[in-house]
């Protein structure tokens, strides 16, 4: 990271809210789903993938100025990766507080969310882990990666906040697993037996899914855009304002 980043506890804070935060809205909205519209399965996916497009562009909003609102390992690993070939993006030690900050956030979003509706915390039974399902994540992910890392390569990373929500918002319905694209949020929902959860077993698959999609990402965004790793220090959105770090 450059000079005039925010200091790495703070960055750690923000992406440790901003992943629990959004982990409540996709377990607390399964379960608000669940209770709406017990018989209609379609209309709960409606309900909980809407709420996820619009919760996740306003915390990229909130956050992003503060840690970049990456709340995901996958997008930090691959700005840690870029950045080698540059001298930019994440460093070694940043990453791994990202990641553990990632993590938490995701497993206190859960244990809230069930909170919030009175529902117990306990590990999840519901099996995801099929073949299609793991394509799926492959495709989620490799997307995801494409584009943040395109938007800031291209200096457009301002628009990432409605960009990576409607991917996300589409990917719940073009994707037989409805894009978890994401490690730390795939852990925090173990710990929801709701509409949103994911059994223990199904979860290094997905994991493993997120990675090749992230490696398929990242191949995509080299041919496509050669100089990408120039702006690591710009994903998820631009955070090194002077303000910020006052």
């Amino acid at each position: 990271m450059t000079s005039n980043q925010p200091p790495l506890w703070r960055r750690a804070v923000a992406e440790l809210l901003g992943t629990s935060l959004l982990v409540m809205i996709v377990v607390g909205s399964g379960i608000a789903a669940q209770q709406l519209s017990p018989h209609d399965v379609g209309l709960q996916l409606l309900q909980n993938s809407t709420a996820t497009v619009l919760g996740l562009t306003v915390l990229i909003l909130v956050f992003g100025p503060v840690s970049g609102a990456h709340f995901n390992p996958v997008v930090s690993l691959v700005d840690w990766i870029l950045g080698r070939r540059s001298g930019a993006g994440l460093t070694l030690r940043e990453l791994g507080t990202y990641v553990v900050a990632q993590t938490a956030g995701a497993v206190s979003g859960s244990v809230i969310g069930n909170a919030m509706f009175e529902v117990g915390t306990s590990v999840s039974v519901k099996e995801r882990a099929t073949t299609g399902h793991l394509l799926g994540e492959v495709v989620a992910t490799a997307g995801l990666v494409l584009l943040i890392f395109a938007l800031a390569a291209t200096s457009r990373g301002a628009l990432a906040a409605p960009a990576v929500g409607a991917y996300i918002g589409a990917a719940y319905w073009f994707t037989s697993s409805t894009s978890f694209a994401n490690p730390a949020v795939t852990v925090g929902r173990i710990f929801s037996d709701t509409f949103a959860g994911i059994a223990p077993d199904s979860v290094p698959g997905f994991v493993a899914a997120q990675l090749v999609g992230a490696a398929v990402g990242v191949g995509l965004l080299l041919v496509l855009f050669p100089s990408a790793a120039r702006t690591a220090d710009d994903v998820v959105i631009p955070h090194s304002s002077e303000p910020v770090n006052s």
